[in-house]
């Protein structure tokens, strides 16, 4: 049955694409007689799915092939046909989030991301978008149909493959890998399940590279750090939270050609966090076992991309250039030249594959039609109930929007007033400390200054003795001296003339003798 996706604003071509189910007879007769009742469940599986138009849902006819559906988190993928032209193609159905707290379906901003990346690539080893629609819950990218199944699901089922058909493989997917970083496009999620074939029955089948959900631009001066894609192939710095660029791509394809080549996963532990941590180690090696018929351009191959440090990675035109990937004859070592081609055991990859398949989570898709039909219709019954409950969960969903906006201001401010305070408390404190620092010295330079003011009256008070002292001798000298001149002036009045010369000079030294000898004694009291 075509379902019809609504083409949507992202829509360029216009042409209108059906999405086809059917039960794999060659007619719908057997559901045609099923009667009206089951038409019209179809019919609402339609409108509930795709939203269908009346106008569109009288173009519904019948297709006479079973659809193959490949499911994910958030998307699922289904074989098409173009109306207009019958040609087949792939469509992947990716579920939209429905709200920023929904943490179910792809945020708009990473599907036009994915689809804006896949808009830009056309090569031959790439899958190339023909067109993209929207409807109300879904985007739908409508992409080339890559039927030839998984890369390593077709090497296992050889008994053996030699060296020269692995480099043959690793040769395209480094071709495609080339492409998307001379554009700084970086894939991020390289691993066997995104290596597909566009036809295995071909001798050499060409490999294109699926899936760019993980998919990034890498712009100069930009740091780009995320945690995502599969544990066994991511790079140490994803690991690590460093920033990311192409070299993450290298590390992913060191690691698809090591288990190619063995049938091995160089790093995969019993838990997630054990491989996590032999990544961050590089803890690997080449196991005789596995690496017996394997040559060392091989596996200088490996080792130089396996590297952490990314300066020291191969690019990928370095990958390109290597030796082992330039050889296009025989990869052996010289002393085996004489000997056939050294053939690769696939049993061991057969393994491998087996054991990702099996643990893959279940497909979720309907394989069984009638069960579908059934379903749908229960679908169609509590679609009521769905939509008060979801009317419901939007208005609880303002409110508590409403609430957590108050809360957020209300703390916002709170967090404002107490880093305000912890800062005044943190002034007041220095000043506090400051101030207690200035009464120390303030009540050191007193007690100095009533040390020093001690010293000085126990010197004024010496002084004064001293003076005292000067000031008794001085009225002695004095005294002395008024009565040596007046015994001189009474014998002056008794002496002759020559007598009176004498006495003058005798009483002139004696007061030159006295002026100098108080001004000696008064400067000497004066000396600390």
């Amino acid at each position: 049955m075509y379902l019809s996706a609504q083409p949507g604003p992202v829509g360029e071509s216009g042409t209108a694409l059906w999405a086809c189910f059917s039960e794999g007879r060659g007619d719908f007769s057997g559901i045609l007689r099923a009667g009206k009742a089951r038409l019209q469940s179809w019919l609402k599986m339609s409108a509930l799915s795709y939203d269908i138009h009346s106008s569109q849902s009288e173009a519904i006819h019948w297709a006479p092939r079973v659809c193959q559906a490949l499911c994910g988190q958030f998307a699922i993928v289904k074989k098409c046909r173009e109306k207009s032209t019958g040609l087949e193609y792939a469509a992947k159905f990716i579920k939209k989030r429905q709200s920023q707290a929904s943490r179910r379906g792809v945020c708009r901003e990473e599907i036009e991301r994915e689809v804006s990346i896949l808009r830009q690539v056309l090569h031959p080893n790439i899958i190339t978008l023909h067109d993209v629609y929207e409807n109300r819950t879904d985007v739908v990218l409508i992409l080339e149909l890559v039927s030839g199944g998984e890369l390593f699901d077709f090497l296992a089922q050889k008994e053996s493959l030699s060296e020269e058909e692995a480099t043959s493989f690793i040769k395209q997917i480094l071709d495609g890998v080339n492409y998307l970083h001379t554009k700084k496009i970086a894939h991020f999620d390289l691993k066997p399940e995104n290596i597909m074939l566009l036809d295995k029955n071909i001798p050499i089948p060409h490999i294109k590279l699926i899936d760019f959900g993980l998919a990034h631009e890498i712009q100069d001066g930009v740091e780009f750090k995320n945690i995502f894609g599969t544990p066994e192939f991511v790079a140490p710095e994803i690991v690590n939270y460093e920033p990311l660029g192409l070299e993450a791509d290298m590390w992913s394809i060191g690691v698809i050609t090591y288990i190619l080549l063995s049938g091995a996963s160089p790093f995969l532990g019993d838990t997630k966090q054990e491989t996590l941590a032999n990544i961050t180690a590089v803890s690997y090696d080449f196991d005789e076992e596995f690496f017996s018929q394997t040559s060392e351009l091989a596996k200088d191959f490996i080792r130089k991309l396996l590297v952490k440090e990314t300066r020291k990675r191969l690019t990928i035109q370095e990958a390109l250039r290597h030796p082992w990937i330039m050889s296009k004859g025989d990869v052996r070592a010289p002393e085996q030249q004489k000997t056939q081609p050294a053939q690769l055991k696939t049993k061991r990859l057969r393994e491998y594959t087996l054991k990702c398949h099996s643990s893959m989570p279940p497909n979720n898709t309907y394989v069984n039609f009638e069960r579908f039909a059934h379903v749908v219709e229960d679908m169609a019954q509590v679609d009521q109930g769905c939509r008060a409950l979801a009317e419901a969960h939007d208005t609880l969903q303002d409110d508590v929007e409403a609430l957590v906006s108050i809360y957020n201001e209300k703390a916002a401010w709170y967090r404002e007033e107490n880093e305000s305070a912890r800062h005044d408390l943190s002034q007041l404190r220095y000043e506090f400390r400051k101030v207690e620092s200035l009464k120390k010295l303030v009540r050191e330079d007193i007690q100095a200054t009533g040390s020093s003011l001690g010293s000085v009256a126990r010197k004024l008070d010496h002084l004064q003795a001293q003076f005292e002292a000067l000031r008794q001798a001085l009225s002695a000298d004095l005294q002395w001296m008024q009565e040596l001149v007046g015994s001189f002036q009474l014998e002056r009045r008794d002496t002759d003339d020559q007598g009176s010369m004498f006495h003058r000079d005798a009483i002139d030294s004696l007061s030159e003798l006295l002026n100098r000898s108080r001004t000696e004694d008064v400067l000497a009291s004066l000396k600390f």
